[in-house]
């Protein structure tokens, strides 16, 4: 076991190093600048839509716009919020939470093209089922030679799943509930098990209506006791913005329990970590967006770059900026429990405030990464396949809940990498459509 864990160890130092930093950063900032700025130009606009969205407009698809921009959010905004930005500060120091934020801004250009060509070039079977994603849109939109890529895609999709979406995220909720409420691990399992069933089982009509209550319910609810400890820490908040930019470009000298971390480390943490957060780039969420009842991919599109600026410069900002001003950063603790002792070290009873929001978290991205799993098996299988899965995601839960999941982080992380390169390829190749849709549609949404 060894010997394989330290050869995926090899993988992920290889897939996550420098060319993959390049490419994500790269193809972001190739997309932003081909829009024109557009996604940052035209936020406002976007805002407009998502809430306009809530009800289904003229089109196809299974659910309304609004539910597909939350069934993707209820994926992304997860374990990497919490324990993904302390992580990255820990190892990659202060500055890494500016590379975050780069990551960020250049990703809503990827996940607007990412939602675009998912609308433009997705199926549907006989029963009415709408599938999308990477592996549609390199097969219909880059044709034959290309599809060993969506297969590749397809592939470490559904494995990647049952790491970064399942048993990771079920391991999480049962160490945050013992932790600090003393739940037994068998209990947080158990609750798992049959709460995650229950949606799943109804399919994406289901997962998208729970999630379109649960999501913006847990993320307000979190930002709003955030934002309430940085407003009760105002007057140190100049300080750590200081720190921030300082850190992206100096790095950080070593501190109290902290190790210290040069301009490379803050990059690579701060990149790698903003990926895995809001998942621009990846090609998960764009499975979702596929199933939206709409006629307009460019309508979807923005919306669906709302994610990524809700998940990373909302969201995580709030999680980072706690972390920095509580100075526990320095103490050499990491992960979910370096923002739960931020918390708890500046409002009474923060833990518990870290621990609940991980488990809402950690809950709805299985109910959205279950989404994704499945559609890339009906790549393959077709709606047969659709049961088979379901019934060994909801059996994985238990089993990531109690088991030690170290070997799995190292395997899901690697993955992530590995769907993204063939997505970011496609995504490169299909640019031209992306803008041309781009500057024939956007003028009418626009005019609404």
């Amino acid at each position: 076991m060894e010997q394989i864990s330290g050869f995926v160890g090899v993988i992920n130092g290889i897939v996550w190093g420098p060319l993959m930093l390049v490419l994500i950063l790269g193809t972001g900032a190739y997309l932003m600048v081909g829009l024109r700025l557009m996604p940052i130009r035209q936020i406002g606009p976007a805002f407009k839509l998502m809430l306009a969205g809530r009800k289904s407009g003229p089109g196809e698809g299974e659910i309304s716009p609004f539910q597909a921009l939350m069934t993707s959010l209820s994926a992304t905004i997860g374990t990497g919020n919490i324990a993904g930005v302390a992580t990255a500060i820990a190892l990659g120091g202060p500055g890494a939470l500016f590379w975050m934020w780069c990551t960020a801004l250049v990703g809503m250009a990827t996940k607007y093209a990412e939602a675009v060509c998912a609308v433009h070039y997705r199926e549907q079977d006989s029963e009415g089922n709408f599938s999308g994603g990477p592996m549609y849109y390199i097969k219909n939109g880059l044709g034959k030679r290309w599809q060993w890529l969506a297969t590749c895609f397809a592939v470490f999709g559904a494995i990647a799943g049952f790491g970064i979406g399942n048993t990771v995220q079920a391991n999480s909720v049962a160490d945050a509930m013992n932790g600090a409420f003393g739940v037994p691990v068998w209990i947080s399992a158990l609750v798992m098990f049959v709460g995650v069933g229950l949606v799943i089982l109804g399919g994406v009509k289901r997962i998208a209506s729970v999630a379109g209550y649960l999501v913006p319910f847990m993320a307000i609810a979190y930002m709003a006791v955030g934002i309430l400890v940085l407003l009760m820490n105002f007057s140190a908040l100049p300080g750590v913005v200081e720190l921030i930019f300082y850190s992206a470009f100096n790095g950080t000298a070593a501190v109290g329990g902290f190790a210290g971390a040069g301009i490379v480390a803050a990059i690579r943490f701060g990149v790698a970590r903003g990926v895995f957060s809001n998942e621009a780039g990846l090609g998960s969420a764009p499975i979702a967006h596929a199933a939206a009842k709409t006629n307009n991919s460019v309508r979807q599109g923005m919306i669906a770059m709302l994610g990524t600026f809700i998940d990373t410069i909302l969201v995580c900002s709030v999680t980072g900026f706690v972390i920095l001003l509580s100075g526990e950063w320095q103490t050499g603790e990491t992960g979910a429990a370096l923002s739960a002792s931020s918390f708890e070290s500046l409002i009474p009873g923060g833990h518990y405030i870290v621990a609940v929001g991980l488990a809402i978290f950690a809950f709805t991205t299985m109910l959205g990464w279950s989404y994704y799993g499945e559609r890339c098996v009906v790549y393959f299988f077709g709606e047969k396949g659709v049961k088979p899965f379901r019934i060994a995601w909801v059996l994985a839960i238990p089993m990531g809940a109690m088991a030690n999941l170290g070997f799995i982080w190292l395997l899901a992380d690697t993955l992530n990498a590995l769907m993204a390169i063939p997505n970011l390829i496609a995504l490169l190749l299909l640019s031209p459509v992306v803008f041309r849709l781009t500057k024939e549609r956007l003028p009418s949404i626009l005019a609404q």
